[in-house]
């Protein structure tokens, strides 16, 4: 059986080992890319690899739990392991990540509880949650025989909070249920989040996360570490080699031998767990969202997060410049040719067909009837769009509607006509409407765009989606609605045999033969906002305003024939053609 003990030094087999680690989270690759990203890993020289785990991805809705195809995580473990390389998982309750609302399961907003704290309703979901999630870790951990070094109990709680019994109680839910490795906290190293957010008293591995002056946060956490008489090894557990994006915004960027020669320095003092090695792509509507005082800025569909490896998994300038120096520092350090993917371009790929949403509405949702607008949540759903449907009387010529408490950006439609497009700062602004007919028929569709994944707003009632409070008509609020929760993931079973109305919502499918699928980036240049799904997989949002206007294409997506491309477009802004490029496309945005 091997062993791994923490004592002055991280110790395998009783002989000490330093952790080269990079982050690469399963459920954001598609499962056949997992060997090549886990490969080029191995292949830099590295021994380890990082992983979250993301409570909302597995439970969904609650009770049903998924651990298949793209959430198969003990299949992910296993390739690791085949590889030689060890694993560092992060399975507590709440990941950040610049995932949708942390990782936490939307559901939780509909329980009347306190996320991340000793609330009793909140530990006994967690506690479910775990009965299913660590029986599928235990066998996996190293001294059972797998490649599992150790595992986290809560990922940065000391920006968070300071509930030391809640850490007390996840910390012990973990050995009651099995978990034999060593455990850990991950925070900032400063001296405020690390005595909040860390349970040293405890005897659990305390670790930083910071991505430069490697010299300076270490000797602040052998600092801390000392003042508990603790002479650990040093880990910065999230050592953050680029960052994420937001839409409307630059890309972010970081200069490669700077990086380099942070990566180096943290290197020489301690292990390190490169975040991210691979970043992957934020499938579907699982990008998160900052918050801001005065607004939440949501985050693009790539995470390609300035990486080693890019969202496509191929090598990077700054892989090959990390390769170099760890050949020069690090003595008889086993590298090997990295593996790379190639992509394909196809062009000129006509439109087969459209139809409004307002004409497929029933393909795609079950309505719910309320007296007052219903959010998402309360409706049964997690993410990305429900439509809000009634009839209005006409009073006047021209009339005021204005919406109250919706997250977090609507559309409003009067007689299957655009009215008005709002966001956040915008909402609750007085809108002008001018009826043809007496008993129009008002649709608002709103769109989550993220939920937080960080920050104070993580226990805000802005979380929960939709319309909260209700629609007014000059004053008085509007009653008997019908809420649309719509699923997308429907969207190849709809009837295309309707008409398609201007500048209203829309579904385009584009139908193309592949004789040698590989990967590829379709060309959004063209459409203004909404998600794309291939073959019935939703790759993620698009948004003209950039900084991306592309989104990646898995080669394993598409299948040699014929393929359905379906974007779903809420501007009305389209082109009757789509191209396949072999490259991401980049909007120039200047601060």
């Amino acid at each position: 059986m091997t062993t791994f003990d923490i004592k002055e030094e991280f110790m395998i087999d009783g002989q000490p080992v330093k952790i080269l680690s990079g982050a690469i989270h399963y459920f954001r690759i598609h499962p056949d890319d997992w060997y090549h990203s886990l490969y080029n890993l191995k292949a830099l020289g590295f021994n380890t690899v990082e992983t979250y785990v993301p409570w909302n991805f597995h439970e969904a809705f609650e009770g049903t739990f998924n651990f298949d195809g793209l959430l198969d995580i003990e299949n992910f473990l296993d390739i690791a392991q085949s590889l030689d390389l060890y694993a560092i998982v992060r399975p507590s309750p709440y990941i950040c990540a610049e995932w949708d609302f942390g990782g936490l399961p939307a559901w939780l907003l509909t329980k009347n509880l306190r996320i991340r704290s000793n609330d009793p309703k909140f530990l006994s979901y967690v506690n479910k949650y775990y009965d299913i999630l660590l029986p599928k870790l235990i066998d996996h951990q190293i001294d059972h025989g797998g490649n599992i070094l150790m595992m986290q109990v809560e990922n940065e709680y000391g920006s968070y909070c300071q509930d030391k019994q809640y850490l007390k109680n996840i910390k012990n839910m973990m050995i009651e249920k099995g978990v034999t490795v060593p455990l850990f906290t991950s925070d900032g190293s400063w001296l405020a989040p690390l005595e909040s957010g860390s349970m040293i008293e405890d005897d659990i591995l305390v670790t930083g996360n910071f991505g430069s002056n490697a010299e300076g946060n270490f000797k602040q956490l052998t600092s801390f570490m000392k003042n508990y008489n603790k002479d650990w090894p040093l880990m910065c557990m999230e050592f953050w080699g680029g960052w994420f994006n937001r839409w409307g915004q630059p890309i972010v960027k970081r200069d490669t031998d700077e990086l380099v020669d942070a990566v180096r320095e943290a290197i020489k003092l301690g292990s390190v767990n490169i975040y991210m090695f691979h970043g992957g792509t934020n499938f579907g509507f699982m990008s998160g969202c900052s918050a801001r005082k005065e607004k939440e800025m949501p985050q693009i569909t790539s995470y390609d997060y300035g990486a080693l490896l890019d969202e496509q998994g191929n090598p990077t300038e700054r892989y090959y410049g990390i390769q170099k120096m760890l050949a020069s520092d690090i003595e008889n350090i086993s590298q090997n040719a990295p593996l790379i993917k190639q992509t394909m371009s196809l062009s000129n790929i006509p439109l087969h067909e459209s139809v409004s949403l307002c004409y497929v509405l029933e393909d795609l949702a079950s309505p719910v009837t309320a007296k007052y607008p219903q959010s998402m949540e309360n409706c049964g759903q997690n993410s990305g769009y429900i439509l809000y449907r009634t009839t209005i009387p006409k009073y006047t010529d021209e009339e005021k509607i204005k919406v109250i408490n919706a997250d977090d950006r609507l559309q409003i439609f009067l007689d299957n006509q655009h009215i008005a497009t709002q966001y956040q700062d915008e909402i609750g602004e007085e809108v002008n409407i001018k009826q043809t007919y007496d008993n129009s028929q008002l649709d608002i569709l709103v769109e989550h765009m993220g939920r937080v994944n960080y920050g104070f707003k993580l226990d805000s009632p802005t979380q929960k989606k939709g319309i909260k409070t209700g629609v007014m008509q000059d004053i008085h609020f509007i009653l008997d609605w019908k809420q649309y929760p719509i699923d997308i993931d429907k969207a190849s079973n709809i009837d295309f045999n309707n008409s398609r109305i201007n500048n209203t919502p829309a579904f385009y499918k584009f139908v193309v033969d592949i004789d040698k699928p590989e990967d590829t980036f379709i060309d959004l240049s063209e459409f203004g906002k909404g998600c794309v799904l291939v073959n019935g997989f939703n790759i993620g949002r698009f948004w003209q305003i950039g900084p991306t206007l592309s989104l990646y294409i898995s080669k394993h997506l598409l299948k040699k024939g014929t393929n359905e491309i379906i974007i779903f477009e809420t501007e009305g802004v389209y082109d009757t053609q789509l191209n396949l490029v072999d490259h991401p496309i980049y909007k120039d945005i200047t601060e």
